[in-house]
């Protein structure tokens, strides 16, 4: 381990999990990356479906062996749940839960269901976590071509005094310790997690585009110019913080651009978008947004669904729609 308390490779020992057996429940984004990393990592690695789930077809033609999720449950010493947050739950209770046995090592790679007590594992059982910084897609391809994604770890229950160990080489086995692996907290992580998403990468990104789209509109400009000004151009502005951090950016921009940026980016987000931020960390911490998100799914996820549909409407997608289709170098479905 550095001095900065990153993991590498030599850090820890893959032959830890040399006659275990790594049941994946999930072949999605992550779950797919996970079982084949571990499989070409040389583990002995089984995944969890459902009968009717079109991945089985998927996981089945790379050469795994399928079996339903209880089955694999049961199969598997490290069980890793890599199942959607909202789902993990009855899940966990109807098909998980009867075969995790002692001396098991129980895995997550978001803290939600343990940070907000969705799951509770029993007493002698390990219970660690391995979250790729990267969607599953990246996680195997740098994998394959001979690199890694950083991950973080972290261990909330310690029954057999070896978890740390076995959940560090869990990190290695999917490429992990080829880049860094970072010891954190299953509170840390998920909050941390959480708040990104909400007031930043996801809601707060998404907001401050539409609010810009719809000041241009409102002042006359055309939809087109809008969106490319503030939706189809951010891609290079993230981009390049992405590789070269904030000042690299700014370095890598027209001296109007960098001016503008540093003059009035804290008009846009200022003391009042600061001060919401820290309510919706304070929300999360208190876990408020935990108990509104399981609620909304307990009653159907109506209204959920309402805010998508709507969110359809909006002039943005619209004109979006249109310029993207002349961009033939985008995938446009999802």
């Amino acid at each position: 381990m550095t001095k900065e308390g990153i993991f590498y490779d030599d850090d820890g020992d893959l032959s830890l999990l040399d006659g275990k057996t790594v049941a994946i429940l999930g072949f999605g984004s992550q779950g797919h990356a996970h079982a084949l990393n571990l499989k070409d990592s040389g583990v002995d690695v089984v995944v969890g479906l459902r009968e009717d789930s079109p991945s089985r077809a998927e996981a089945e033609a790379e050469g795994l062996e399928v079996l339903s999720v209880a089955e694999a449950a049961s199969r598997g010493d490290i069980v890793m749940i890599l199942l959607p947050d909202e789902m993990q739950s009855e899940v966990w209770e109807e098909e998980i839960a009867d075969g995790i046995a002692p001396g098991n090592l129980l895995m997550f790679a978001h803290g939600f269901s343990i940070r907000f007590d969705q799951i509770t594992p029993p007493e002698g059982v390990d219970v660690g976590m391995v979250a790729p910084k990267g969607p599953g897609h990246m996680v195997r391809r740098q994998y394959v071509e001979g690199s890694g994604v950083p991950c973080l770890m972290a261990v909330d229950q310690d029954a057999s005094g070896n978890a740390r160990d076995l959940v560090l080489a869990y990190a290695i086995g999917i490429g992990g310790g080829r880049a860094g692996i970072i010891e954190t907290t299953f509170k840390d992580e998920c909050e941390t997690d959480l708040f990104g998403e909400q007031a930043v990468l996801c809601g707060g990104a998404t907001e401050l585009v539409r609010a810009g789209f719809d000041t241009l509109v409102e002042a006359g400009y055309d939809p087109r110019l809008a969106y490319f000004e503030v939706l189809h151009e951010l891609k290079l502005i993230v981009d390049l913080m992405y590789e070269k951090g904030i000042q690299g950016m700014r370095y890598s921009i027209s001296n109007t651009a960098e001016y503008g940026d540093i003059t009035r980016g804290n008009r846009v987000v200022g003391e009042e978008s600061r001060q919401a931020m820290k309510q919706i960390l304070a929300d999360i911490q208190s876990g408020e947004f935990a108990t509104e998100w399981i609620a909304e799914n307990q009653a159907g996820g109506e209204n959920f669904q309402r805010m998508r549909e709507e969110g359809k409407e909006h002039e943005i997608e619209k004109v979006g729609a249109e310029l993207r289709s002349m961009m033939h170098w985008i995938d446009t479905e999802f």
